[in-house]
């Protein structure tokens, strides 16, 4: 069974980007938990499917098949046989994304693969319910969070980057009503699990973060002796 970091947290909190450069310091895997929810949403989106239609979303969630690639050592996520990484980060398919997946049918696709990759390989894990559901046994536990209007400030600029327009007001309103639908949703809601380490980035750098997290992983003992990155 492979070694595994899970990281959780709301959205905007930095979770994929941290995410994505612990695994390569670490030479594991990273798994986008939120890309395969989101490439599920796009399909959605696609079929012209609304967030409140049940019986739609399930018979999507049954139609689309999503999976993660590597090509060069970067994730590639894949909806249907197509390269989807670049469609996917839109605030659009993130509402829908996180609206559809409170269904059960949803969750327990995804989850299924999820766990596959897990017990397959070593891995870094992020998404809202990793460290609570999907891999309640993980090596590390993390709960990556920051202010509301932090999230918000961090999201407009990579819109800015991208060349989209960015209502900062208007993406700190979206913020709050996911985390909300997040936190209440009745399957995994997400929570800081009780063995999870909480880190809050709102005042930190990206770099900062990473060495918090690398500490983190290198306090895991085993007989009073680190190994983690054996």
């Amino acid at each position: 069974m492979g070694k595994n970091i899970a990281i959780d947290g709301p959205a905007g909190a930095g979770k994929s980007t941290i995410a994505k450069s612990l695994a390569k310091k670490l030479g594991y895997i990273y798994v986008d938990t939120g890309a395969m929810y989101r490439a599920m949403a796009l399909y959605m989106l696609r079929k012209g499917i609304s967030a409140d239609d049940t019986a739609g979303i399930e018979s999507a969630c049954t139609e689309a098949d999503v999976s993660i690639v590597y090509a060069d050592g970067e994730q590639q996520v894949i909806l249907n046989g197509e390269n989807v990484n670049g469609l996917i980060r839109t605030e659009e398919v993130g509402n829908m994304a996180s609206a559809s997946s409170v269904n059960p049918k949803v969750r327990e696709k995804m989850t299924e693969l999820q766990r596959k990759l897990a017990s397959e390989a070593d891995v870094v894990m992020d998404g809202r319910d990793i460290g609570t559901f999907v891999l309640p046994n993980a090596d590390v536990k993390i709960y990556l969070t920051a202010s509301i209007e932090e999230r918000a400030r961090r999201r407009a600029l990579e819109y800015e980057k991208k060349g989209m327009p960015a209502d900062i007001e208007q993406i700190a309103k979206d913020i709050a009503e996911r985390d909300y639908r997040d936190m209440h949703r009745e399957h995994a809601p997400l929570r800081q699990a009780e063995d999870a380490t909480l880190v809050d980035t709102s005042d930190m750098s990206i770099e900062e973060v990473e060495a918090r997290l690398m500490e983190l992983c290198g306090a895991q003992k085993n007989g009073g002796k680190s190994d983690f990155f054996a």
